[in-house]
């Protein structure tokens, strides 16, 4: 299978670079297009047999399988010229906007689209990435998820849910790195080396990650399990609460819905 990624910035790149590292797609069957040549060249300098081009056109007609990777509001301009054809599947990135937009824009009735929403650890192969299709086939809606697998963990959802799943996964990792950056913060106020500090964070989120997708655990009683009586971390926990945290959570959350923006 040949693909294209149309799009080379923060998302299109990672989503180049996390091809490139797997087995689905050989690393000379994918090109990637994009109107400045500098992400082109660093792109290229790191998968040297891929192929990069600034003609987004040339670059979809030679592939079975074309992945959007453009800001939604360039999503009309950049698919209408792309010139796809019945037999090619379109993968959207573009948080928001819809199947019906898509294959309108498209032109081509009927087209296979999938609306895919990852992460940008997609580039070191730990995404969280929804996936949710319109006239596919089994068969590619299997070979569309086995391809971003590769990358991470996929989760099929219905595009209702989309807006929900984009304010966890996408939108939610930059709010794990925002927890981050204030406890790294506040290890170094207590002394700590800021290099020491990220690690120590860095490795409890790690391990916090690993109950909940290997063991399949409940967060709530997880707390429960830390928090001695009275202990320090009921403490910690007890101050988070009363400072709003879970609500400044549900917050950003909706904050984040494109269908609730």
């Amino acid at each position: 299978m040949k693909a294209a990624v149309i799009g080379a910035g923060n998302m299109g790149g990672a989503i180049a670079r996390g091809i490139a590292q797997g087995n689905r797609i050989r690393t000379e069957d994918l090109t990637v297009s994009n109107p400045s040549p500098g992400k082109l060249e660093a792109l290229q300098a790191a998968y040297p047999a891929l192929h990069v081009t600034s003609d987004n056109r040339a670059a979809a007609a030679g592939a079975d399988l074309v992945i959007l990777a453009v800001k939604p509001w360039k999503v009309e301009e950049v698919l209408s010229g792309l010139g796809l054809v019945a037999g090619q599947v379109l993968v959207s990135v573009a948080a928001g906007v819809s199947f019906a937009d898509l294959e309108r824009y498209a032109g081509v009735p009927g087209i296979p689209l999938f609306r895919v929403i990852p992460n940008t650890a997609v580039a070191c192969l730990e995404s969280l990435t929804l996936i949710a299709s319109c006239h596919a086939t089994p068969q590619q809606e299997a070979a569309v998820t086995a391809l971003f697998d590769e990358m991470g963990l996929t989760v099929r959802v219905e595009e209702a849910q989309m807006g929900a799943g984009t304010s966890l996964a996408s939108c939610g990792i930059a709010y794990v790195f925002k927890y981050v950056e204030a406890a790294v913060r506040e290890g170094v106020a207590m002394g700590l080396d800021a290099a020491a500090a990220k690690r120590m964070v860095a490795q409890s989120l790690r391990g916090a990650a690993a109950i909940l997708l290997e063991g399949d655990a409940d967060p709530a009683a997880e707390i429960v399990r830390v928090c001695t009586p009275g202990g320090l971390t009921e403490r910690g926990i007890r101050s988070l609460e009363a400072d709003g945290f879970p609500e400044a959570v549900a917050a950003a959350m909706r904050a984040s819905n494109p269908q609730e923006s």
